[in-house]
C-alpha cells in the first residue's frame, strides 16, 4: 500500500512539474514581450519607468529558474533521485519568495508608475516630429490610433506641441483622426484637414479628432492585463505549493526506504 502511494505521488509531481516547466515558459515569454515590443503601448510604459525594466528582468530570471526547475523536478521525481528532489524544494521556495516581493513591487510602485507615465507621454507629445523620429513617438501613434483617444488628458495636449501649432491651416496629429480607417496601417505625423471655418490658423476647435484622451483607456488597459497577469501568478504559487508539499514527501521516502539509488548518481 505504501509503495503504492509512493508511485502516485512520484507521477503525480512529474505532472506538476509539466505543468509547472509550462507556466515558467509563459513567465519568460511575458518577460521578454515587456523587453522586446516596440509597436504597443508597453514601450510607453517601459520608457516611462525604471520599475518595469526591473520587474522584466525579474520575470525573465524567474522564468529560466522556472523552467529548469521544472526540468530537474521532472527528473528527480521519475527517478526519485534525494539530492534533486531537495534542491528542487529549495529554488521552489526561492522562486516563490521572488514572486511575492516583485508583486509586491509593482502594487506599491502603481501609482508613481502612472506619474511617471504621464511625464513621459507629455514630454513625447511636447517633442514630436514630423515624421516620428524615435520608436516610442511610433508607439504613442499606436496607441492613440488603436485607443480612439488623442493625448494624455484630452486633446488639448497637443497644443503643447511648437511643430504642430505653428501650421497656418489646420493640421491634426494623424493618429487624432476620428474619420480614419481603423482596418488601415497606423498614419504618423501631422495631417492637413479642411475646415469650414474662415479663421485662419491652426485652432484646435476645428480639429476633427477624438476629444478623449488616453489616460482612461490606458489605466483600463492597466488593470485589465494586472488582473490576468496575478491570476497567472497566483496559478502558479499554487503549482509551486503543490510541488513543494509532493517533493519533500518523497524525498523523505527515499531518505527512509531505500538510500542505494543516491550513490547512482
Amino acid at each position: 500500500m505504501g509503495s503504492a502511494c509512493i508511485k502516485v505521488t512520484k507521477y503525480f509531481l512529474f505532472l506538476f512539474n509539466l505543468l509547472f516547466f509550462i507556466l515558467g515558459a509563459v513567465i519568460l515569454g511575458f518577460g521578454l514581450w515587456i523587453l522586446v515590443d516596440k509597436s504597443s503601448f508597453i514601450s510607453v510604459l517601459q520608457a516611462s519607468s525604471r520599475t518595469l525594466n526591473v520587474g522584466a528582468y525579474v520575470f525573465i530570471s524567474v522564468g529560466s529558474v522556472t523552467l529548469l526547475m521544472g526540468f530537474l523536478g521532472c527528473f528527480g521525481a521519475v527517478n526519485e533521485v534525494r539530492c534533486l528532489l531537495g534542491l528542487y524544494f529549495t529554488f521552489l521556495l526561492l522562486i516563490l519568495i521572488v514572486q511575492v516581493a516583485a508583486g509586491a513591487l509593482f502594487y506599491f510602485n502603481m501609482g508613481k508608475l502612472k506619474q511617471e507615465m504621464g511625464d513621459i507621454v507629455g514630454e513625447v507629445i511636447r517633442n514630436y516630429k514630423a515624421p516620428p523620429e524615435s520608436s516610442l513617438q511610433k508607439a504613442w501613434d499606436y496607441v492613440q490610433h488603436q485607443a480612439k483617444c488623442c493625448g494624455w488628458e484630452n486633446f488639448s495636449n497637443w497644443t503643447s506641441n511648437v511643430e504642430l501649432m505653428n501650421y497656418t491651416s489646420p493640421t491634426i496629429p494623424c493618429s487624432c483622426n476620428k474619420s480614419s480607417d481603423d482596418s488601415r496601417p497606423v498614419m504618423g505625423g501631422f495631417c492637413e484637414v479642411s475646415s469650414n471655418g474662415t479663421q485662419s490658423g491652426n485652432n484646435p476647435m476645428d480639429w476633427p479628432v477624438y476629444t478623449e484622451g488616453c489616460m482612461e483607456k490606458v489605466q483600463a488597459w492597466l488593470q485589465e492585463n494586472l488582473g490576468a497577469i496575478l491570476g497567472v501568478c497566483v496559478g502558479i504559487a499554487i503549482v509551486e505549493l503543490l510541488g513543494m508539499i509532493l517533493s519533500i514527501c518523497l524525498c523523505r521516502h527515499v531518505h527512509s526506504e531505500d538510500y542505494s539509488k543516491v550513490p547512482k548518481y
